[in-house]
């Protein structure tokens, strides 16, 4: 999920037909055939990966973060499995009243209220946009309109915390085991969806891969661009809607929650929050170029993204803030700073080297990288099908410093949200940047 995941997926021009079987072009998307190894790692998240996320908000709610304690009182029969379950809150009507409603505003966001910030934002590209060509030779038309839904929402957001009161600002985490399983309910929904819709109802037929692997199928998908009618794209919506838009509103939910049980929010939870809504906010701002993403570009819609989007993300990303409820820090003043520039520095290694890639792209070369024309290798290869290709693999600007630094600057942004947390749990430091991994079989 996210833009941590940027880069334009190389793709042959293979096509499958209705009932699963090889074109014999090429091969596009994820594996055609799946071996024990990658059946094992399937098998091995979709049993795991939701009991990770349980464990990580179990252990802050029962253990105060601290990871390791469960599994000792475990070992020690100081405690068992069913007193632990006990202790957690159960599904609620209120956690599930909350849920639906937050989808829902989310899907009235992304289908009715057409962007206008592309009109009033120099710079910024919204509104109706051409997605990457399909293996089917489908060229989508998006809605590009994530960074209004995150302006509305938060508007809404702080108008209710200093003036309409509708709710407490800290509903979220007051809710938040509850609305865990709400999040559950919904991912295994869509996922299961979207594969019943691929055999029965897809969208294109020929934008289709089928394994023979149930649960490879399952968990990478089939269909390529699950939609309803002409716009609902199930990929844009749950990659970059309810749980990215979230993530934001999750961690002021912290702060409310630290303020109301110290009279103080931590300048630990500042920086959190502070440099994690750069990352979201810059998620939206460049929404566009996420349509030529490997996210959008390369994977299939299954549960590694719906279940993901709507669990993995808005579970673990924020531990950070999470951890600060349960454990507030409160660094020194140089700590403060020197963990704020780390953020900043990383984040703008990230962004322009990201920057350096696109516009070089776009330009096919033509353009000024740190004020001169940049230097590129020519590079040829040649794909599955057979066919021979040529590209340029710039050697300019941070490029040309080393291969991928926008990685680099990911990890320190990353780092900078965990040394806001100390180093007294490990928990914090437990960050992906993106949803859980894929099995390794290749592309």
């Amino acid at each position: 999920m996210g833009e941590r995941r940027k880069g334009n997926a190389p793709r042959g021009d293979s096509k499958k037909s209705t009932n699963g079987a090889n074109a014999n072009v090429g091969q596009w998307g994820r594996a055609w055939e799946v071996d024990y190894f990658s059946l094992a790692s399937v098998l091995f998240l979709l049993a795991f990966a939701p009991l990770i996320v349980y464990y990580f908000v179990m252990s802050c709610d029962q253990y105060q973060c601290a990871l390791t304690v469960p599994v000792l009182d475990l070992y020690s029969g100081k405690t068992q499995l069913s007193d632990i379950w006990n202790k957690t809150p159960l599904l609620t009507w209120t956690a599930v009243k909350i849920y639906i409603a937050w989808v829902s505003f989310q899907v009235f966001l992304y289908m009715l209220l057409p962007d206008i910030c592309h009109k009033l934002l120099p710079g910024y590209q919204g509104g109706v946009q051409d997605g990457a060509m399909t293996p089917a030779g489908i060229i989508n038309k998006y809605e590009v309109n994530g960074l209004q839904s995150w302006l509305i929402t938060h508007i809404l957001w702080f108008a209710n915390a200093y003036h309409f009161n509708w709710f407490s600002p800290t509903i979220i985490i007051d809710n938040w085991i509850p609305l865990l399983w709400c999040a559950n309910i919904l991912g295994y929904s869509v996922s299961t969806f979207a594969m019943v819709k691929a055999y029965l109802f897809p969208t294109n037929s020929n934008d289709r891969k089928f394994t023979g692997n149930f649960f490879y199928d399952y968990m990478m998908g089939i269909e390529f661009n699950p939609r309803i009618g002409k716009w609902f794209d199930f990929k844009l919506f749950f990659n970059g809607r309810p749980g990215i838009v979230a993530w934001t509103l999750i961690n002021l939910s912290y702060a409310a929650k630290q303020k109301e049980l110290y009279g103080e929010v931590t300048n630990s939870m500042i920086i959190v929050n502070v440099l994690q809504a750069i990352y979201v906010v810059d998620f939206f701002w460049n929404e566009s170029w996420y349509l030529k993403t490997i996210d959008i570009c390369h994977d299939h819609f299954g549960w590694y993204l719906g279940w993901g989007d709507c669990v993995w993300l808005p579970y673990l990303y924020t531990l950070q803030g999470l951890y600060l409820v349960y454990n507030p820090v409160h660094l020194s003043t140089p700590a403060a700073i020197s963990t704020l520039l780390l953020g900043f520095i990383g984040y703008y290694i990230f962004r322009m080297t990201n920057h350096q890639k696109d516009l070089f792209r776009r330009t096919n070369g033509n353009c000024k990288i740190w004020g001169k024309k940049p230097k590129y290798i020519e590079c040829s290869y040649t794909s599955v099908d057979g066919k021979k290709h040529h590209s340029k693999l710039m050697v300019s600007g941070f490029w040309g410093l080393a291969r991928h630094l926008n990685y680099t600057g990911d990890l320190m942004g990353s780092l900078a949200y965990c040394l806001a947390c100390g180093f007294d749990h490990l928990l914090p430091y437990f960050y992906k940047n993106h949803t859980p991994p894929p099995p390794p079989t290749g592309y």
